[in-house]
């Protein structure tokens, strides 16, 4: 300082040093330690009054006013105490303040500005009072800039910045504005001025406000310091009062964001995509204003709209449909929180869709609206009235391109969920729109996916049939999926052998979405068992292509869940042929239909001797595929299977599978593969292992302790130093969380035991990558753990170390090399 007057040229480098300073302990990529960061930290903010006095006299050199603002937001962001009142008359705050009135608006104040703004509002315990000094300096300067948001004159630039300061007043004093005082609505207006602006971009800013707003307002703890039941709700009721206009006009404005541009179709990909993520910010904001103002409030808002629009588009798809479009699009977001039995609005809106225009784009939002609005049509006592005339829309629909089939298809679906009790008079004509859809009829286009929502449709209708018609139904509905099949099997094996999968999944997908919607338990079991000779066929004859077997292994799946036990014979031969085929051709999907049977039928005394060689067979077969870690990583999709089963044989017939020879290799098994590189096939490993440590929690699970404390006591070791490799960088960071709870759960099992493990493996980590600190932190948590402390507390010393090993490469490659996972799961267990 007392050379700058002397060597002004220094003075760039020196300001760029105090601006970075400060940054760099927000700065991650440096390979600190966390206590060193904190410390850091903490010297930092020791110094602040330092370096604002640098800076203020630094103010003296005019033409470096932007850097010293620059680095003055910088040491804002530490968030370090300073006393509002010195602040609000510190030079460097004053002159941050001058900036914004000159012609230029300066970023570099517009930075301080938003960073005093988020600092006096920063959670302390001194509470809001404390910084009113700062706040009443600040928020007079910024409104005073309302009226720049609408000058031509202005750049778009200078408007964003001076948007960003009206967002961030709104998003750091939205509880002082929630107190809807008079001085707070003049922010209000200022924000529905930005919301306003035709740049979405600009108007977007606000959004989180309206949000945070809508969530306190409609929180009654909010006003619990009001008094009793009635004082609090007549509080509540007079602030959300006082904010009606204001969202009413917020509901107004934000329409006309969502209208399809002129030019749509010219639009790229991306910015076709950025539209549609445009669309679904307004619908959040719409949802916001319908918690404040009520459904009925905001559906009136809209409708007023959608006449508007209405007037100047006609019965001809060559006028403007966009503004009735985006109307019927706010519609369709709000309603959720619009009144089943509303009547006033609603059939009106019904009303007027016949009227419409088969322009694409307006009819598949049509589509979906009626779709969103499914439950009214059900409850609504004029709602079966409309019932005709919506699904003869739904079928136009059907037929006038593939968006508005798709649009179609599942507002279809959710009229037969909904309304499924009062079409069950009209199943004939329900059917005949399903058989011209799935039999894929000319004028029809809707594709294999969206026509599963039409196999779903009729699923619901049917489960709301007496079992006697629902049996007839059941194969009327199976009919269009199960012909194909059959002529294909009839063909022979060599035709069968050499078809695509596609044209046998799109058959099989339609039987595996009608198992699991028709709930009707023995009509679904006598289905099954009729079909399981064509479904043997397939298994039998594709049994190598996996995309097929996966199809059909759906299918078996959805049905044992909805038949549960009613399908006792046909799911014995369902695990036989699997139980076969697994051998040869080792597909994942046998092991995952093998764990939904084992979660039904699991607990059932008179399956357990099948169940359990069952299960001895395929985890012996998955234990001699997956022997290294290479296998694991060719195929992780096995991995992840065998690991979910072996977790629910533990939740559901711990009796089978801990007495079982296959125990002890499978824990081996699981030591090998999990520092698999593949998220669900490393979760289902780690939460196998966790399910084994915390058995002693399940009802019956401490009858099993002396089996699983043989085989686990013997590997803890190794067990323990694999998870702390994991820890430690064998893993991404994200798995962090999971290998940690498997630790925690181990050292609750094992306590003492677990601490020696832990000690011994700890101590192989060189004092470069670890302090003895750092070393004994962690194994206080897993001691800590023991006792039953909250995991919460217990995760902060375990991520800690994870982070300090992994800080640099150069420090995860001593970590590893000293505890070199992979070669520990050879163990002699005696």
């Amino acid at each position: 300082m007392d050379e700058i007057n002397s060597h002004p040229e220094y003075l760039p480098s020196f300001l760029e040093l105090l601006r970075v300073l400060p940054e760099e302990a927000f700065n991650y990529k440096i390979s600190a330690r966390p206590d060193r960061r904190r410390q850091f930290e903490k010297e930092l903010a020791s110094a602040m009054e330092v370096a604002l006095s640098i800076l203020t006299a630094c103010l003296n050199f005019n033409e470096f006013k932007e850097q010293i603002l620059e680095a003055f937001a910088s040491w804002l962001r530490l968030r370090h105490r300073i006393p509002a009142s010195m602040l609000a008359s510190n030079p460097l705050v004053l002159t941050a303040l001058s900036s914004l009135t000159s012609d230029v608006l300066s970023e570099a104040s517009v930075n301080v500005i938003s960073e005093l703004i988020h600092y006096t509002a920063a959670r302390y315990s001194d509470g809001v009072s404390s910084q009113l000094p700062l706040i009443q300096v600040i928020v007079p300067q910024v409104m005073n800039l309302k009226p720049q948001l609408r000058d031509p004159s202005k750049d778009e630039e200078d408007v964003k910045a001076i948007a960003r300061l009206f967002a961030d007043m709104g998003d750091s004093y939205v509880e002082l504005i929630a107190t809807g005082s008079d001085e707070s609505m003049l922010i209000v207006h200022a924000l529905l001025e930005v919301a306003s602006h035709p740049e979405f971009d600009i108007a977007s800013m606000t959004f989180n406000f309206w949000h945070n707003l809508q969530m306190i307002l409609t929180d009654r703890d909010f006003f619990i310091s009001s008094g009793n039941e009635a004082s609090i709700e007549a509080e509540r009721s007079r602030r959300l009062q006082i904010f009606h206009p204001s969202y009413e006009s917020l509901v107004a404005l934000v329409i006309f964001k969502v209208q399809y541009p002129a030019d749509y179709a010219e639009l790229s990909r991306e910015d076709q995509k950025d539209f549609k993520q445009t669309r679904y910010a307004v619908a959040d904001v719409l949802i916001d204003g319908a918690l404040v103002l009520g459904g009925e409030a905001t559906l009136k808002i809209l409708y007023m709209k959608l006449v508007e629009a209405l007037s100047c588009c006609g019965k001809d798809s060559s006028t403007d449909w966009r503004p009735a479009e985006a109307a019927l699009y706010c519609i369709r977001a709000i309603s959720d929180f619009v009144s089943v039995v509303e009547s006033e609005i609603m059939p009106q809106i019904m009303s007027l869709f016949p009227k419409l225009p088969h322009q694409p784009q307006l009819l598949q939002t049509v589509c979906l609206t009626i779709g969103a609005y499914s439950k009214w049509l059900d409850a609504s006592s004029s709602g079966l009235s409309f019932l005709p005339s919506v699904i003869d829309i739904l079928v136009s629909g059907m037929s006038i391109s593939e968006d508005t089939a798709a649009a179609a298809s599942l507002a279809f679906r959710h009229i037969c969920d909904d309304c499924c009790k009062k079409l069950c008079g009209s199943l004939d004509g329900l059917f005949q729109i399903y058989q011209r859809a799935v039999i894929g009829e000319s004028t029809f286009k809707v594709s294999a996916e969206d026509s599963l929502h039409l196999v779903e449709a009729l699923s619901k209708v049917i489960t709301e049939l007496p079992s006697e018609h629902a049996k007839k139904a059941l194969e009327a509905l199976c009919l269009p999926a199960v012909a194909p099949l059959q002529e294909i099997i009839s063909q022979g094996p060599l035709v069968l052998g050499q078809k695509t999968a596609r044209e046998l999944t799109v058959h099989v997908d339609r039987l595996a979405n009608i198992f699991r919607h028709v709930n009707h338990p023995e009509a679904v079991a006598d289905t099954i068992h009729r079909l399981w000779p064509l479904f043997k066929a397939i298994f039998d004859l594709r049994a190598w292509d996996m995309r097929t077997m996966e199809s059909l292994c759906r299918a078996c799946k959805n049905a044992v869940r909805t038949s549960k036990r009613f399908m006792g014979v046909t799911v014995g031969a369902i695990l036989e042929e699997i139980q076969g085929l697994y051998k040869q051709h080792h597909q994942p999907c046998f092991l995952y239909l093998s764990s939904e049977v084992i979660k039904i039928f699991g607990s059932d005394p008179t399956c357990a001797n099948y169940l359990k060689i069952l299960i001895e067979s395929l985890f012996s077969q998955t234990t001699c595929l997956l022997t290294r870690i290479q296998e694991f990583t060719s195929r992780p999709d096995i991995a992840d299977d065998c690991f979910l089963l072996a977790s629910r044989c533990i939740r559901y017939c711990p009796q089978l599978f801990f007495p079982s020879p296959i125990f002890p290799p499978l824990v081996d098994c699981s030591m090998v593969g999990m520092t698999i590189q593949h998220r669900e096939a490393s979760n289902s490993i780690l939460n196998f292992l966790s399910d084994i440590f915390d058995i002693s929690k399940s009802s019956q699970g401490e009858i099993y302790l002396p089996i699983r404390d043989n085989v686990i006591v013997p590997r803890g070791p190794s067990i323990t130093r694999i998870l702390v490799a994991c820890l430690t960088g064998a893993l991404p960071n994200s798995q962090v969380e999971t290998v940690t709870y498997a630790l925690l759960a181990l050292s609750r099992a094992y306590g003492v035991k677990t601490l020696e493990w832990a000690k011994e493996t700890v101590s192989l980590i060189p004092s470069t990558a670890v302090t003895e600190l750092e070393r004994s932190k962690f194994l206080q948590a897993l001691s800590n753990a023991q006792l039953g402390k909250d995991i919460n507390d217990l995760k902060l010393p375990i991520e800690e170390l994870s982070e300090v090993c992994r800080r640099n490469r150069t420090v995860q490659e001593i970590v590893q090399g000293a505890l070199r996972p992979l070669e520990l799961h050879i163990v002699t267990v005696s």
